[in-house]
């Protein structure tokens, strides 16, 4: 006798697959179709190209922010946490130099430094 949990499983994987599929095909056309319209664009609108200009800093935040900003049981543990204060010093030098390679370089050197000698 099959237990419920292992029939559901059983009746769900075809449309498991069947989703995957659909959300791949979704992707793939999303972006075939922006490398096909911009093949033929010669020009980028002005208006969409100043867009465009805030993506990349856009998607860095949602990457990096959720890793920055911890909630912790007290407001002095979340203040003192290396991540955070890592990630402020890059903020920093990003600001101040707008070079990518410093930025992480000294972001990595102030959590490397909080990591294994300040906090260790």
């Amino acid at each position: 006798m099959t237990s419920p949990l292992a029939a559901t499983a059983r009746m769900s994987t075809p449309r498991i697959w069947l989703a995957i599929l659909a959300i791949g095909l979704a992707t793939y056309g999303f972006r075939l179709s922006f490398i096909h319209l911009f093949g033929r664009i010669d020009d980028v609108p002005s208006r969409v190209s100043r867009l465009l200009r805030f993506v990349p800093p856009a998607v860095l935040a949602a990457l990096v922010v959720p890793d920055l900003v911890t909630i912790r049981p007290t407001l002095s543990a979340t203040l003192v946490d290396d991540r955070l204060i890592a990630g402020a010093v890059a903020a920093a030098v990003a600001w101040r130099t707008e070079n990518v390679f410093a930025t992480i370089a000294v972001g990595m050197g102030t959590l490397w430094l909080l990591r294994f000698v300040v906090l260790a």
